[in-house]
């Protein structure tokens, strides 16, 4: 049976984005290979994170991304301001009235979003 195992992620830093990755998540380099893969695991997520260093990684807006849920003791604005202290930019809110999204960029301009819990 074929599971989901790991998204990878390519970039210039391997090593500098799967600690920032690890850091925001609560999780750790699980696997680092001289820095130019590295593989991060959080106990919130089903899958690992793979962070794979290119020579020229893809221009423009990726075409997958991560959704991430905050917590529902945790309020939107609080999110929002963490993410961006940490270095993440804020790329705004979308959604409807009953599911909002905030959608931001990683220090390497990969675009993820974090929703409202569901």
């Amino acid at each position: 049976m074929i599971r989901l195992g790991m998204i990878t992620i390519d970039t210039a830093d391997a090593r500098g984005l799967a600690a920032w990755w690890a850091e925001r998540l609560g999780g750790e380099i699980v696997h680092d290979a001289e820095g130019w893969f590295c593989m991060v695991r959080a106990p919130q997520l089903p899958v690992a994170l793979g962070f794979q260093r290119v020579d020229e990684p893809t221009p423009g807006k990726n075409r997958l991304h991560l959704d991430l849920d905050r917590g529902t003791e945790a309020a939107r604005e609080s999110v929002v301001a963490d993410w961006v202290a940490a270095g993440a930019t804020h790329l705004g809110q979308r959604g409807e009235a009953d599911f909002r999204w905030d959608t931001f960029a990683d220090p390497d301009g990969n675009e993820f979003c974090i929703g409202d819990p569901h």
